[in-house]
């Protein structure tokens, strides 16, 4: 049987066309895979201990909102991390934030809006999950770019009035995958003020949120609790980036009482709870800021690795968050598939094409010429790969 048309339209993912486009050449030295956005640094001491503990809860069906442990826990991290509170029922726990974009969707997006098929805004590039969840839901997927002229992040008040009113959902990575920018709160509350104006959620996918280059990154859901719009914004986050756990799979939303009364509600007849060991472990991690710290510093080291091995290459753009390098390729090489042979042939080194996380428009893909590096391996064998990378596409090598 046939996929519905609305499935079969999508791209490949991303790496499997990776690896189609890499098959059969081999790497000129050896690898050093920088594609996928998994964190290698240690995971918190307790991690351990706290399973063994546990063990004997595998033989019990969990809560599927999350225990009461951990949804108190997930509020405390919120008020001390973004100065609200938010009530325990206005959290629900997840099975990472892939989970929570995709099921948001179905739970909170209407068929139609304003008499017409209901949109849904996506930056572009963008995080896969964004666009399979407009296809799930039958929605118009709206793809804003986020290029260099914007900063990185998408202008959704640009958009014509009449799209706008058709808008049930506007996505926003910060910091962002695969840029590294950051919205800061000026850019939130006009974005939130656009969706009041507009009567459209806005899913603030924040999983980066808790690694960062000078200052913590702004939260969606506090500038709107402060601007009394707390209703407008569900947001995502979880332990796989800021704690090093993403075989966990743990996270959260948190939104208005209605919003997560509708999520509860959908992961009550379709969803998986986590189980209550697991669930033991996010509470600890999320009551814990000393390994978050250990872990940040980390990335600080990396961060001044890649400023002064590549800070005086053409395009080079510092992320202010997040471990990825968005690299423009040069011209005389080509595009971000050339760049990723070239780099995968000649020095081991392999990376993500740009074009694979965005999707073709009118101006074309705003992936095309960039490639994707993720910062997860330690310091010293991040600035090895950063070094061949700099002179195999800068210096001719």
């Amino acid at each position: 049987m046939a996929l519905p048309e609305r499935f079969s339209n999508l791209p490949e993912y991303a790496f499997p066309r990776l690896r189609a486009l890499l098959s059969g050449i081999s790497p000129g030295m050896e690898p050093i895979v920088m594609t996928i956005g998994e964190p290698r640094h240690a995971v918190p001491e307790f991690t351990g201990r706290i399973m063994a503990e546990s063990i004997a809860e595998f033989g019990k069906y969990p809560p599927n909102e999350g225990s009461a442990e951990l949804l108190a826990a997930i509020s405390g991290w919120i008020e001390r991390r973004h100065g609200i509170a938010v009530e325990p029922a206005r959290i629900m726990a997840l099975n990472g934030t892939r989970e929570g974009l995709f099921n948001a969707a179905l739970a909170l997006c209407p068929e139609e809006k304003a008499g017409q098929r209901a949109a849904i805004l996506i930056p572009n590039p963008f995080y896969q999950v964004y666009a399979v969840a407009a296809a799930a839901v039958g929605a118009e997927p709206v793809f804003v770019p986020a290029g260099p002229e914007t900063g990185f992040l998408p202008r959704y008040a640009d958009l014509a009035p009449e799209v706008l009113d058709r808008v049930a959902i506007a996505y926003l990575c910060s910091p962002a995958n695969p840029q590294g920018s950051v919205a800061s709160e000026d850019y939130l509350e006009e974005l939130i003020a656009l969706a009041e104006r507009h009567d459209f959620l806005v899913f603030s996918d924040e999983c980066y949120s808790e690694i960062w280059r000078d200052t913590p990154p702004p939260g969606a859901l506090a500038v709107a609790t402060r601007m009394g719009l707390a209703d407008r914004v569900v947001m995502f986050n979880s332990l796989s980036k800021r704690s090093n756990l993403p075989g966990l799979r743990s996270g959260f939303a948190a939104g208005g009482l209605k919003q997560i009364a509708a999520l509860r509600r959908l992961r009550s007849y379709s969803g998986a709870p986590l189980p209550l060991p697991v669930q033991r472990v996010s509470a600890a991690a999320w009551a814990d800021e000393a390994h978050v710290d250990e872990n940040r510093a980390l990335y600080h080291a990396k961060y001044a690795v890649a400023d002064r091995v590549l800070g005086n290459m053409p395009g080079y753009q510092a992320p202010q968050g997040g471990f990825f390098l968005w690299l423009r390729v040069p011209e005389s090489i080509g595009t971000g598939e050339d760049a990723a042979k070239k780099l995968w042939t000649e020095v081991g080194i392999q990376v993500l094409p740009g074009a694979y996380l965005s999707r073709d428009m009118a101006g074309g893909n705003p992936g095309r010429d960039y490639i994707r590096v993720a910062l997860v391996d330690p310091a010293g064998p991040t600035e090895t790969a950063l070094n061949r990378l700099k002179t195999c596409l800068y210096q001719g090598g």
